[in-house]
C-alpha cells in the first residue's frame, strides 16, 4: 500500500531524522521521501493520527501462539494480527505447540501459516526432542528450514552435558541456544516467589536460588564451550549481577526480561489471581528495581512480552494447579512507559533483532530514505486503565487487567502493509 504518514515524530537514534516531526512517503514498501508537507500528487493513502510517533518496528523474542494443537488458546493468524495492532513487526515463535516444533516439517508448517501477514514470524526450534530434555533435536535441519534459535520453552535443561554438547554443536552453523533457568529440584512444588507474600498466603515458594544457580551453571558451560547463549526472562537481582560479570569476561551472552517482571511484583498475588501466576514467578520490589537498573545500564539486552495465551479452564482454578503464563502483547508498550523513558522502551523493544534476526536489524531497519519501511506507530502520552476490552487475543489471561498504562499503539507498517488497531 502506497502511503504518506503525516506529521510523525521519529524516535530512532540511528536515523538522521531522529526526534524530528516529518512526513514519510512510502512507495511499494520502500521509504521514498522524508520531509515536511510532502505533496500527495498521486492520491496515496494518508495516515494522520493524534500525537503520532514512529520508530523502527518492534521485535518480541518470546511469543506462544498455540497452533498447532492449542488453537482454542490462540492461532497463528489471529496472533499475528494481535501482534501487529500491538506494534510488533516481528515475533519469535516459541516451540511449545502440540506437536512440539522439533523438526524441519514443523518449522515449515508454522512459517507457511504466517505467509502474507504484516507481522513476520520467526520460529524457535526445540532444543531437545519433544522438549523432554533427553535427546538433542534436529537442530541443523531446523536451522536450514528457518529456525532462528533453539530452546525448550520454560523448561530448564537438567542435563548439563547435553547443554554443553548443544553449545558446541551449533557453532558449526552459527546457531543460538536459549537456556531457560530454573532448577527443577530447588523449585520443587513451588508456585510463587519465596518470601513474605508466599508465606502470608500459604503458597509454596520458589527461591531466587532456583534461577541463579542454573544461570551460574550455564555461564560456566558457555565459558568452557564458547558459542552463543541467550537466557530468557531473568527475574532476580543476582541474575543481573551474574550476567553483568559474564559480559565483562567477554562471553557471548544475551538475556531478556519480561514486561511483567519490570512492572509487577508478588504483591499482585494477594487475591490469588492466577492470571499473575507466571514462570519465573513475580518477584519482590528489590528484584524489580534491579531489573530496571539492568535495562538502564544495558546489562539486559531486550524486553519481551513472553506472551502465553492460556484457556480459562487452565487458569480459573486453584492457584497451585493453574498453568503459568500471561498474555502480554496488547499491554506491553503502555505498561513499559509507566516505568521507563520512551527512548529506552523503543531501544529494548527493537534490540532483540540483532540477536535473533541480524538480517533485519541495524542499518537495514533505520527510518531513512531508500530503506524498507518497517515501522511501529504509537502515541506515548495519556494514561488509562487496561481492561478486558483492550484484549485482542483469544485467551484473556492478562496479568495487567486493572493496571494503569500509558500511551496508545496505533499499529504498524511492514511487508508493504498498513495495519491499524
Amino acid at each position: 500500500m502506497n502511503t504518506i504518514i503525516r506529521e510523525a515524530k521519529i524516535i530512532d537514534a540511528e536515523s538522521p531524522f531522529h526526534n524530528q516531526t516529518v512526513d514519510v512517503l512510502i512507495v511499494e514498501g520502500i521509504i521514498q521521501k522524508i520531509g515536511t508537507s510532502l505533496p500527495n500528487t498521486d492520491n496515496f493513502h494518508e495516515v494522520k493520527l493524534d500525537n503520532l510517533h514512529i520508530s523502527q518496528g518492534w521485535f518480541d523474542s518470546s511469543v506462544s501462539l498455540g497452533e498447532p494443537g492449542f488453537e482454542d488458546c490462540e492461532n497463528i493468524a489471529n496472533g499475528l494480527n494481535v501482534a501487529a495492532k500491538s506494534g510488533f513487526t516481528a515475533i519469535a515463535l516459541q516451540p511449545n505447540s502440540n506437536p512440539i516444533i522439533d523438526n524441519q516439517s514443523q518449522i515449515n508448517f508454522v512459517k507457511s501459516k504466517a505467509n502474507g501477514f504484516a507481522t513476520e514470524l520467526f520460529p524457535i526450534g526445540a532444543l531437545t526432542k519433544a522438549s523432554e530434555g533427553k535427546d538433542m533435536a534436529e537442530l541443523f535441519d531446523m536451522k536450514n528450514a528457518g529456525a532462528i534459535a533453539f530452546g525448550d520453552y520454560n523448561k530448564s535443561l537438567d542435563n548439563a552435558n547435553l547443554l554443553k554438547i548443544a553449545l558446541q554443536y551449533v557453532q558449526d552453523f552459527d546457531g543460538l541456544v536459549i537456556a531457560f533457568a530454573q532448577d527443577s529440584n530447588i523449585k520443587g512444588n513451588g508456585v510463587a516467589n519465596e518470601g513474605a507474600v508466599s508465606t502470608r498466603l500459604g503458597l509454596k515458594g520458589i527461591p531466587n536460588l532456583a534461577e541463579e544457580l542454573q544461570i551460574a551453571r550455564n555461564l560456566f558451560l558457555l565459558e568452557y564451550t564458547g558459542g552463543k547463549l541467550h537466557i530468557p526472562t531473568i527475574s532476580t537481582a543476582k541474575s543481573v549481577e551474574l550476567i553483568k560479570e559474564a559480559k565483562a569476561k567477554g562471553l557471548n551472552i544475551t538475556c531478556s526480561v519480561a514486561v511483567h517482571h519490570l512492572v509487577l511484583t508478588d504483591e499482585k498475588l494477594e487475591n490469588f489471581d492466577t492470571r499473575c501466576k507466571v514462570s519465573p514467578p513475580l518477584r519482590t520490589e528489590t528484584d524489580r528495581q534491579a531489573l530496571l537498573n539492568g535495562i538502564l545500564d544495558n546489562t539486559i539486552d531486550m524486553i519481551t512480552t513472553d506472551h502465553n495465551p492460556i484457556d480459562i479452564e487452565h487458569k480459573k482454578m486453584e492457584f497451585d494447579l493453574a498453568k503459568d503464563g500471561t498474555i502480554g502483547l496488547e499491554s506491553a508498550f503502555g505498561a513499559l512507559l509507566t516505568v521507563l523513558p520512551l527512548e529506552k522502551v523503543i531501544e529494548k523493544l527493537t534490540a532483540g533483532k540483532a540477536t535473533f534476526c541480524p538480517e533485519i536489524s541495524g542499518e537495514s531497519q533505520t527510518i531513512a530514505e531508500g530503506k524498507t519501511a518497517n515501522i511501529s506507530l504509537f502515541n506515548p502520552e495519556g494514561q488509562r486503565i487496561f481492561t478486558a476490552e483492550n484484549i485482542l487475543s483469544k485467551s484473556k489471561n492478562s496479568a495487567f487487567l486493572g493496571t494503569e498504562i500509558q500511551g496508545k499503539v496505533y499499529g504498524i507498517f511492514n511487508q508493504g502493509k498498513l495495519v491499524l488497531g
